[in-house]
């Protein structure tokens, strides 16, 4: 008897393939196999949005080899991943290979171990038409704002701009930060710091002002300040309180998608596309010395936070063995899921415990090896006791002006042993010991001028977090969604922040005044809460289009008609760049390769030029600079500035170290996990360091 399993792609098929052994063969759809057409809407409208859908082009082998293994199999399972879009996969492939749509085909594995795949085979089911009807209106909604709105954008600002349904909202939370910012007026406040000691001891400590006769008092100028400092001289400062107690601090949760994305752009400095990679890699199955293809983490699209019994047992044994029973909890931690979240899947949590991220270190790439650490330490944490730490609050009087000084040290470092939110990170600030009644010696007394910040930009981290709080997208579409915005010009990165280009503000702008559903988050967020209904069967899926469509196209029309003949223009972004060819200023355009360096002197002058930017490496051909460049078809290289007169470029990345071998300031490059030497006769070679 042959059994034929169709997974997502050729690393879990080959993980799968391992447990499930003979009899069984694992093959790959390589993800969706159909869609709907490119060059039409694919949705007939009038007949309930019956979805027209067509074999992927570059899935045509893949489909026909699918199809043959089918028919030499006795039994097809389907086990695209345990979601929305694994199931409609399932739901596709069904059709294409002729399987009733009440089979019992359908298979899931929450983890890609031995015991997750022999649970999902063993409890095969029909296709869940919920769950892919809930797909299904998702790509049809997008469809058809997409398909409608996007020419509309053509007509009025540029062709080949696009809109979306969940990306022109993501948009407008970016371009209202930004304008929130350049609104932004300081104010001016002021705060009183002293250092002091106490009888007990000569290490000084500090106290802030915090009021005068018993009100809080906020200060808002210099010449408050002083008045107060005026009224603090040669005062006597007395301690009129100190308050003893002990702070519990608890670890955080495992990871659901939505906090992993978030510390691992805190901690680790990884783009949220970059994240997601990582986590599916390590989910489908990595080659571990020894033991073959292993997952290594449970399915990491989830929104959950319940964890196994068999899994806690395997942390506790760990905690145990490692820290000893004082660092396990008096009894287990259970964390509660958010309302309104899925609980089909476990929090990410490592599949095997005991696989410790040294154990697997050497056959993980570096990307994997520091998420697979932070999933890891984790969900660890998340098992063990509780921190305490020893606080101390002082009350201090002088002359009518109050002073608190609060200090802290670590009891017992529980789960801090191991792992802390980057938030968290603190160091012990240890007072003297103090006793009320005890006269302080003031050492040194100033005002501080401060002014109020205005909103921070987004990082990837925070935008996630914002994107979560307002219900925009679900934590599976985050890490597109930001690379749709950025990849379409709307958005672009600035360092570590999110910042709106002039087309992206440009753009909302005009949906706001003729598209306020499509932009508005509240309404995104509730076509997210529609179709998480149409999922667990609550709602209809052709009825919740009917709802939307109807005020869309009434919308669009009054749109067309308002901007007849009118166009807005895109303002182009000023830089200190200077034409070589006629010296007028050059600006910043967006075309339809991205971003250019343009002569404000056209037409007269139409140079043109790419947007480079600096390195801080050395040319090892010519000593000029060299430059980091894109391909046309975007791929990142390295190059020097005096091209074509020079022809150095590199894959490889430079970096800040300096060949010592050539001791010339010659830069050094990196590959893989070695850093060399490009210069000619040189040969410098060596390993990088990996992190401990």
């Amino acid at each position: 008897m042959s059994n034929l399993v169709i997974v997502e792609s050729p690393s879990k098929a080959k993980t799968v393939q391992k447990y499930l052994g003979p009899g069984f063969e694992v093959a790959a759809s390589m993800g969706h196999v159909r869609d709907l057409p490119k060059s039409k809407l694919g949705v007939d409208i009038e007949n309930d949005f019956e979805p027209v859908y067509v074999p992927m082009k570059d899935k045509e082998e893949v489909i026909s080899s699918l199809k043959k293994a089918a028919k030499k199999a006795d039994k097809v399972y389907l086990a695209g991943d345990p979601d929305r879009e694994g199931e409609a996969i399932s739901w596709h492939l069904a059709q294409l290979l002729d399987i009733p749509m009440d089979a019992p085909v359908r298979v899931t594995f929450n983890e890609i171990t031995k015991t997750g795949v022999q649970n999902g085979m063993a409890h095969p089911r029909s296709i869940d038409l919920d769950l892919v009807n809930a797909q299904q209106a998702r790509r049809i909604l997008d469809r058809i704002v997409g398909y409608k709105l996007s020419p509309f954008l053509w007509k009025k600002v540029r062709r080949g701009l696009s809109a979306g349904r969940v990306q022109s909202a993501a948009v407008k939370m970016i371009v209202d930060r930004e304008k929130e910012i350049n609104a932004f007026k300081p104010e001016e406040y002021w705060s009183i710091e002293a250092k002091m000691t106490a009888p007990s001891s000569k290490k000084q400590f500090d106290a802030t002002f915090v009021g005068m006769d018993g009100a809080k008092t906020e200060l808002h100028s210099e010449s408050e300040t002083n008045e107060v400092l005026k009224r603090l001289e040669g005062a006597q400062f007395n301690v009129t309180g100190v308050k003893k107690s002990v702070r519990r601090k608890s670890p955080a949760a495992p990871f659901t998608t939505s906090t992993m994305q978030q510390e691992a752009s805190k901690k680790l400095g990884f783009q949220t596309s970059k994240t997601m990679r990582a986590a599916q890699q390590l989910y489908e199955g990595v080659e571990i010395e020894g033991m073959g293809a292993v997952g290594l983490i449970t399915y990491m699209r989830t929104d959950s936070l319940r964890v196994s019994d068999e899994a806690r047992a395997a942390a506790y044994k760990y905690i145990e063995e490692k820290y000893g029973k004082t660092y396990l909890p008096a009894s287990p931690k259970v964390y509660k899921t958010k309302a309104g979240a899925q609980d089909a899947h476990e929090a990410i949590r490592p599949s095997t415990p005991e696989l410790t991220p040294e154990r697997v270190k050497d056959s993980l790439t570096p990307e994997q090896y520091k998420l697979y650490k932070l999933i890891w330490e984790r969900f660890i944490a998340s098992q063990m006791a509780n921190a305490l730490m020893d606080t101390v609050s002082v009350d201090i009087d002088a002359n009518g002006c109050s002073f608190k000084a609060t200090g802290y040290s670590v009891k017992f470092d529980g789960f801090t042993v191991l792992y802390e939110e980057s938030k968290d990170d603190e160091e012990n600030k240890v007072l003297p010991e103090i006793n009320t009644g005890d006269v302080l010696k003031l050492k040194n007394i100033e005002g501080k001028q401060h002014f109020t910040q205005p909103p921070a930009r987004y990082t990837e981290g925070s935008f996630i977090k914002a994107m979560e709080e307002n219900g925009i997208g679900r934590p599976s579409t985050y890490a597109s969604t930001i690379s749709t915005i950025i990849n379409r010009f709307y958005v672009e990165r600035d360092g570590k922040q999110l910042k709106p280009t002039g087309l992206g503000e440009v753009t909302t702008d005009l949906l706001k005044a003729h598209f306020k559903q499509i932009v508005d988050t509240k309404f995104t967020a509730q076509m997210e809460s529609s179709l998480d209904k149409i999922e667990i069967g609550e709602k209809d899926w052709v009825e919740t289009l009917r709802d939307f469509y109807g005020d869309f196209s009434d919308t669009l029309t009054k749109a067309e008609t308002a901007m007849e003949g009118k166009r807005v223009k895109v303002p182009d972004e000023e830089t200190d760049e200077i034409c070589e060819v006629c010296g007028k200023p050059m600006v910043i355009k967006i075309g339809r390769f991205g971003r250019f360096l343009a002569c404000t002197g056209f037409p007269e002058c139409t140079n043109t030029k790419k947007i480079v930017k600096p390195t801080g490496g050395i040319c090892p051909l010519c000593g000029k600079k060299i430059l980091a460049k894109k391909s046309k078809k975007g791929k990142k290289y390295f190059g020097c500035e005096d091209n074509p007169n020079c022809s150095f470029m590199t894959w490889d990345t430079p970096v800040s170290d300096k060949c010592p071998k050539c001791n010339d300031g010659t830069t050094l490059f990196k590959k893989g996990g070695k850093m060399f030497c490009l210069k000619e006769g040189c040969g410098y070679e060596v390993a990088i360091k990996k992190e401990k």
